[in-house]
């Protein structure tokens, strides 16, 4: 079920931006909203030979940080996680490289796309 909060609206939006990004620069999409039950991978992608595993941030404001900055220790370790699961499930991509990107979109304001930063390998696993 699609949820309909504002913050639910929001996050589809800055998926969909950041698809777009992505896709306009080369990427393909894999998955999209990939779930298992350590987490969720916002979007699986192939650049060239390498697997993808890009998680979407947004921020309306910057009170508790950016986009970027709430990708703690904790959200790598997930998301890290969830990459073996997908990886296990889906033994066709095992032997690729893999690479973990952040996709932060900053400062959005109704009816503004907000400032979209990708971090391709944002973090080492």
């Amino acid at each position: 079920m699609i949820g309909n909060s504002p913050t639910q609206k929001a996050g589809r939006q800055a998926e969909a931006a950041a698809l777009a990004h992505l896709e306009q620069h080369g990427l393909r999409l894999l998955a999209q909203n990939w779930t298992c039950r350590r987490g969720e991978l916002d979007l699986v992608m192939l650049d060239g030979d390498t697997v993808v595993f890009v998680e979407v941030r947004s921020r309306r404001h910057s009170a508790w940080g950016g986009a970027l900055e709430s990708v703690d220790w904790r959200k790598r370790e997930r998301l890290t996680i969830s990459a073996e699961l997908f990886l296990q499930q889906n033994a066709r991509w095992n032997n690729h490289p893999c690479r973990f990107d952040i996709v932060a979109i900053d400062a959005r304001t109704p009816g503004s796309a907000g400032r979209l930063n990708w971090i391709p390998n944002a973090f080492d696993t």
